[in-house]
């Protein structure tokens, strides 16, 4: 039996996620915008609540294409409030709209928005050692900046605990617990 970190439930979605998802390093923009979406949508909420609506928020939000979602109108806005399929949190809906925008400024003014987030950590992912579930943190100084910077950039529902989730989500740190299987393979 493979020992996984601390968090990872029997579920199925869980594992799965686990497995071959959390902690990779994300350098794609596309793949980036949509673990910040679903991380603003976890805001509150439990991740598997996310992870099992993720279809549906792909089916929702026209495959995570921010450039899309930076145009929704009023009208699509009221049509996603409407979707049961997902999260229904009107200022959720708005921060995803705010922040697509937001996403392809910082695109403009950097390239990628990869080159801007992964800059935080010098490109390289930041590899803890963490033995037990009490020392991984909710947030850290570099969450707080990263928040800090992003807020300033217009993104909303990007506190420093969404922030330190995405980056554990995306690879940016290396959070899986040293006992965890993929704690050396990610």
């Amino acid at each position: 039996m493979k020992k996984r970190c601390f968090w990872v439930s029997d579920d199925p979605l869980y594992i799965e996620y686990h497995d071959n998802e959390w902690g990779v390093p994300v350098y794609d923009d596309d793949k980036l915008f949509e673990f910040l979406i679903l991380e603003t949508f976890q805001a509150g909420l439990s991740w598997i609540t996310v992870l099992k609506k993720r279809e549906n928020f792909r089916k929702a939000f026209d495959n995570f294409d921010y450039k899309k979602i930076a145009k929704y109108s009023e009208d699509k806005y009221e049509e996603l409030l409407q979707d049961a399929g997902i999260i229904r949190n009107k200022l959720k809906i708005r921060a995803t709209i705010t922040n697509a925008q937001a996403f392809m400024k910082v695109q403009e003014e950097f390239g990628t928005f990869s080159k801007y987030i992964w800059a935080f950590t010098n490109g390289k992912p930041i590899v803890n050692k963490f033995e037990k579930r009490e020392e991984v943190p909710a947030t850290t100084e570099l969450s707080d900046a990263i928040s800090k910077d992003l807020k300033k950039r217009g993104f909303k529902f990007v506190g420093s605990t969404v922030i330190y989730a995405h980056m554990q989500a995306t690879g940016m740190v290396n959070d899986h617990t040293t006992d965890c299987f993929r704690y050396h393979e990610v």
